[in-house]
């Protein structure tokens, strides 16, 4: 399928098709739709994209925040995945595979981005006395993890402190916190060591509370 012809199908996944693939109920199961897909079939590429798309744009959006990037990233693994399609094993789901492609794709539309809003981790970490105590002891949050969770304001927060964050203790919160992977994946796909992946997940989280506790502190007054 042409970059082009890709464009098309994105801007109408949400439709239903016009040319099904042969099925009785209009919905191919995974083995045909490969198969079609492997075959360059048109059909099975807009099958893909409408049956996939919404799902791997949601991924984008988790990952990029602006939703041209998130477009361009889901456009951009589409193409990946159609090239590599004859690699398609099926040793996992199709859907699998394809969000592992979504979740790189996000990563290399990351680092490429220009990031003029970042700042150093240690300026964001807990300052501690001599003594070992903090030296600004947090305050208790009024606003629970539910609460946060279901505020609109509040996620938007949660977004632009993690947009803070360097790159790379960023990316792990967002594969761990936000996308769900586990240590092991997050560790196989950033290519570092567990232990690097829990470090970092310890560092970001306390730097993203440094960052909230100002708008939190002021749920309680």
């Amino acid at each position: 399928m042409s970059e082009e012809g890709l464009f098309v199908s994105l801007a109408g996944m949400d439709a239903p098709r016009t040319r099904p693939l042969n099925s009785e109920d209009g919905e191919v199961d995974e083995a045909t739709l490969v198969a079609g897909l492997q075959a360059g079939d048109e059909a099975a590429f807009d099958e893909a994209v409408r049956r996939f798309g919404p799902h791997l744009l949601a991924v984008a959006r988790r990952f990029m925040g602006h939703e041209q990037d998130a477009q361009d990233v889901v456009q951009d693994a589409f193409l990946s995945a159609f090239k590599a399609i004859n690699n398609f094993q099926g040793d996992a789901k199709l859907s699998t595979w394809l969000h592992r492609i979504a979740v790189n794709a996000s990563l290399m539309k990351l680092r490429s981005r220009k990031r003029n809003q970042e700042r150093p981790i240690d300026d964001l970490l807990p300052k501690f006395q001599d003594n070992g105590h903090m030296a600004d002891a947090a305050a208790r949050w009024a606003v629970t993890h539910d609460t946060a969770v279901d505020s609109r304001e509040m996620r938007e927060l949660v977004r632009h402190g993690i947009d803070q964050l360097p790159e790379a203790h960023r990316t792990i919160l967002l594969l761990r916190d936000i996308e769900g992977h586990s240590t092991e994946e997050t560790a196989k796909l950033l290519d570092i060591t567990p232990g690097a992946v829990k470090t970092r997940l310890h560092r970001a989280r306390q730097a993203l509370r440094t960052l909230l506790d100002p708008h939190m502190r002021g749920a309680l007054a």
